[in-house]
């Protein structure tokens, strides 16, 4: 009986700790960090001047009609201010600023509030919109608390993280919550390696500050899931790649990225067993540049990279990442799987932003169109010009319509040019992913869509269509 009181006791005792131990671990209050921190979080307003062509007429043409564009022409340029909100924090008490590129992008006037009150005039230092970073210097000589970048590559799934920003124009605002996962890439830029937080981030946090609980910056917010606000998935340029790119932008106004000079693509399974490869690992080689370093070194179409520069390759978008981060110039051993051996090949990198790879990936592509039969309609995917002529969200997605048949269930509903952003309730990337939708909804008894669009005045707009 005695055994067991006290087997039970030390239970008890043991459970006590461990909850003790769970509770030291989880703050009880953020106020003085964040009291702490303000200061050096800045709200950022710019300004743009939009020119567009007034309607000539006293009345609108149908939508598709050929006299639309016949007469577009004739219209009186007119220009009208566009006005943006993001936040950044200072990184030195001098007046460096970091934030995101698409919050200063293409803008005339930046003005950045300090502490709540005081505003400043900025100029752009420098911008990289490969990763979406953009260094600004206030203009003043005033002295400001500046914040230090902490090492992303400790932080933990589940690690506390606070986040301070402007959502909304709401400036000072802080919120809290955890990491939820590692190395994300959602398809918005060529180098994707975000921390994904729960910490609520709204439009107007671009740019802001993620805080790991030693008021380091661990994280540049820059997206979020879903454009009407939070919905518990956000997204950070981890500090250790957005320092590389800052510290170039400084000492250089640019980036000087390393460049291999080769298009590569996933190895799949059946790639890995025709290989004899012993798993679907590294990044397959489609296409060499010509006289590109790789192309100098003897790399070909076929091959595997398995490591770069003693970093194995597990999955292929880890290559471009890795080599953007390496010197220019910097000779590299680069390891490759061939004709069923590995072997070595010895490169010196070149810089991507001076190579012709570069300046034709820089082009806009034309985006093909193709028509939805079951909506009888034609589209395409929105392009980065669209979104820059019509002064979109720098993260928009989604088609564009360009036909609207007569039988069309949207005819009523719908004007050429609008862009649907989201069916049911889901982002719309693809034409594959409208097919998707309309699919399922004629699969199902209700047979309305929902979709989300900005039409041809930008307007965002809920509209349900019954389908037949």
């Amino acid at each position: 009986m005695n055994k067991l009181k006290i087997i039970f006791l030390t239970l008890i005792f043991t459970l006590n700790l461990q909850t003790k131990s769970i509770s030291q671990n989880t703050p009880s209050s953020f106020a003085d960090l964040a009291e702490k921190l303000m200061p050096s979080v800045v709200n950022i307003s710019t300004t743009t001047t939009i020119t567009t062509q007034s309607n000539p007429f006293p009345f609108q043409f149908p939508p598709g009609s050929p006299f639309e564009d016949m007469f577009k022409e004739f219209g009186t340029p007119q220009e009208r201010k566009s006005a943006a909100l993001g936040s950044g924090f200072i990184i030195d008490e001098k007046g460096i600023v970091v934030t995101n590129n698409h919050v200063i992008q293409d803008a005339e006037d930046i003005i950045i509030r300090v502490n709540g009150d005081k505003e400043y005039k900025a100029k752009v230092i420098g911008s990289d919109p490969l990763s979406d970073i953009a260094v600004l210097q206030l203009d003043t000589n005033e002295k400001f608390t500046p914040v230090k970048f902490g090492n992303s590559d400790k932080a933990r799934i589940g690690d506390w993280v606070i986040a301070i920003g402007n959502p909304f124009g709401l400036g000072g605002t802080v919120t809290s919550g955890i990491i939820s996962a590692r190395n994300r890439s959602i398809g918005l830029t060529r180098y994707e390696d975000y921390i994904q937080t729960d910490a609520s981030i709204n439009s107007g946090n671009s740019g802001g500050p993620l805080f790991d609980m030693n008021g380091d910056v661990i994280g540049i917010n820059t997206a979020i899931l879903g454009r009407s606000g939070s919905i518990g998935i956000g997204f950070s340029i981890p500090s250790n790649s957005a320092k590389l790119v800052i510290d170039q932008l400084i000492e250089f106004g640019e980036t000087k990225r390393g460049w291999l000079g080769v298009r590569i693509q996933d190895v799949t399974q059946e790639i890995a067993d025709v290989e004899k490869l012993d798993s679907p690992r590294g990044a397959l080689v489609a296409s060499v540049a010509k006289d590109s370093p790789s192309d100098k070194a003897g790399v070909k179409a076929g091959d595997i990279i398995l490591e770069f520069n003693g970093e194995k390759i597990e999955e292929m978008k880890q290559l471009p990442i890795i080599v953007a981060k390496t010197e220019v110039g910097k000779k590299v051993k680069v390891k490759i799987w061939r004709n069923k051996k590995e072997i070595t090949k010895n490169i010196i990198l070149g810089r991507l932003e001076t190579s012709e790879d570069f300046k034709v990936s820089e082009k806009t592509v034309p985006s093909k169109v193709q028509k939805i039969e079951k909506l009888k309609i034609s589209v395409r995917e929105i392009t980065n010009d669209d979104i820059k002529d019509r002064n979109l969200p720098n993260q928009t997605s989604g088609l564009v319509i360009t036909k609207i048949e007569n039988s069309s269930p949207l005819i009523n509903s719908i004007e050429i040019n609008s862009v649907i952003l989201e069916a049911q309730k889901k982002k719309i990337r693809t034409v594959d992913d409208l097919n998707r939708s309309v699919e399922k909804v004629l699969n199902s008894n209700q047979k309305t869509i929902l979709l989300v669009i900005y039409n041809s005045q930008n307007q965002r707009r809920y509209i349900g269509i019954k389908l037949n």
